[in-house]
């Protein structure tokens, strides 16, 4: 019978962790959550260590969410998304990429909120009287406006564009009406560049930016720099008949809101700038009265 060389038997054999799939380092790949994590924490110029702080959650956590070796929590992702201090549509980016439901998709109570909404935003407007007022989304869609504000733009010769933006850059009538067209339309497109840089998520509202940015002279009118200090209040100007009609602008947004929609909104209400004006908006209201 022939002997058995066990020790020579054990130099054959591998050792683990040479190839070892027991002991093989497991590789995880960046999901679309920690990707959008990551995104965030660097705009905030944040390091782990800050975030982590900020949201209450430990270090290696924050380090396991942005390799994708670990899933967070709902409770987790509101946590950091308040300590980011990002807007709600971007946590909701955050929730759905994280498998979770939105919480604007919560129709039941989002659907009471918003007539509640509704009925102070349609009290705002209309206590705006005889002077223009709208309320509109975070792309500047029209949704309400009271009587001033449609009697104004039908004056101007608004398209019906109900897309603001658009229908104050695009070419016709009521482009042409914009004395100070140019210094606006810079001024308009910054403040919707500083919007859509809030929200890197957001396509859609970067698609328009595009297409403003496509129509003839916006680029140029956006990109002129300032040839003297610029005034405290920039007035629209807008000239009907033999008036130029001067007008600045307050906006108010939904306080400590979580859902997206209604983080969205903005009422502009549209004040007169000069006697003239004032005169202007008051003798209209007068006349609709008759």
């Amino acid at each position: 019978m022939d002997d058995i060389n066990y020790l020579a038997g054990n130099r054959q054999q591998k050792k683990y962790g040479d190839n070892d799939p027991m002991t093989a380092t497991i590789a995880h790949r960046p999901t679309a959550f920690s990707c959008l994590l990551k995104t965030w924490r660097s705009r905030r110029g944040l390091s782990q260590l800050d975030l982590a702080l900020l949201a209450g959650l430990s270090q290696r956590h924050i380090s396991f969410l942005e390799t994708g070796r670990s899933k967070p929590s709902r409770i987790a992702v509101f946590q950091l998304g308040e300590a980011l201090e990002m807007p709600a549509a971007e946590v909701d980016a955050m929730l759905a990429t994280a498998g979770f439901a939105t919480r604007s998709s919560n129709a039941r109570w989002s659907e009471e909120t918003r007539l509640a909404v509704d009925a102070a935003i349609d009290h705002v407007l209309k206590g705006h009287e005889p002077y223009p007022a709208v309320a509109i989304d975070r792309m500047w869609n029209l949704r309400t406006a009271n009587s001033a504000a449609i009697n104004f733009l039908t004056e101007l010769g608004g398209s019906g564009d109900t897309n603001l933006l658009r229908e104050l850059t695009k070419p016709g009538p009521l482009r042409n009406s914009i004395v100070n067209w140019k210094e606006s339309t810079r001024a308009l497109m910054r403040l919707y560049e500083l919007e859509v840089a809030r929200r890197p998520s957001d396509t859609e509202a970067q698609n328009l930016l595009g297409e403003l940015r496509s129509l003839p002279g916006v680029s140029d009118a956006a990109s002129t720099p300032l040839d003297q200090d610029p005034s405290p209040v920039l007035a629209i100007q807008f000239r009907t008949g033999n008036n130029v009609l001067k007008l600045f602008s307050l906006i108010a947004t939904i306080g400590m809101s979580a859902d997206a929609t209604i983080d969205d909104l903005r009422i502009e209400t549209l004040l007169p700038a000069d006697e003239v004006t004032r005169k202007w908006f008051r003798q209209q209201d007068a006349d609709s009265a008759r």
